[in-house]
């Protein structure tokens, strides 16, 4: 069996940064997947699952708000692995064209007040697991630590 494309990344010299992991055809269209790393990869620790379920809702009711990109996110969510989540974009994108929708995203996660969009019993099914401040302070180390100044080798994937 073949590796899928997202796994023949080379994780050991992975940096936090923002990537594009694949671009596939649907109906004509180009669908971006993007990989958003958050954390370094089986160097650091990940992300506990209630700061990545906040950030989770926080960023899916931003990107559906967003008077841009509302009718072009396809799904925003973690990655299995709690090092970051990916984004789907219908059309054909480099990493560098979302990097300012991003500074934007999370700069909304990282001043985020409030009660948590979604987060009831009748609207999600583990509502319970959430952590808005770690989730703010998450969002404001990516953002001024990676987004803000973000270089070449955070945008591209290691060779």
């Amino acid at each position: 069996m073949n590796k899928i494309a997202s796994f023949t990344i080379d994780h050991i010299r992975l940096v936090p940064g923002l990537y594009v992991s694949r671009k596939d055809r649907v109906n004509g269209t180009v669908i971006t997947t993007f990989d958003i790393r958050m954390t370094s990869p089986n160097d650091e620790p990940v992300m506990n699952t209630a700061e990545v379920h906040a950030i989770e809702h926080l960023g899916a009711v931003f990107l559906r708000n967003h008077e841009e990109y509302k009718d072009r996110t396809i799904y925003f969510g973690p990655m299995g692995c709690r090092t970051g989540f990916y984004l789907l974009l219908a059309g054909d994108y480099d990493s560098r064209d979302i990097v300012p929708l991003m500074k934007e995203m999370f700069s909304f996660i990282a001043s985020y007040e409030g009660e948590i969009p979604g987060a009831s019993a009748r609207d999600c099914g583990n509502y319970l697991d959430m952590n808005l401040p770690m989730a703010k302070y998450l969002a404001e180390k990516f953002l001024s630590g990676v987004l803000t100044g973000i270089r070449d080798d955070q945008l591209n994937y290691p060779e």
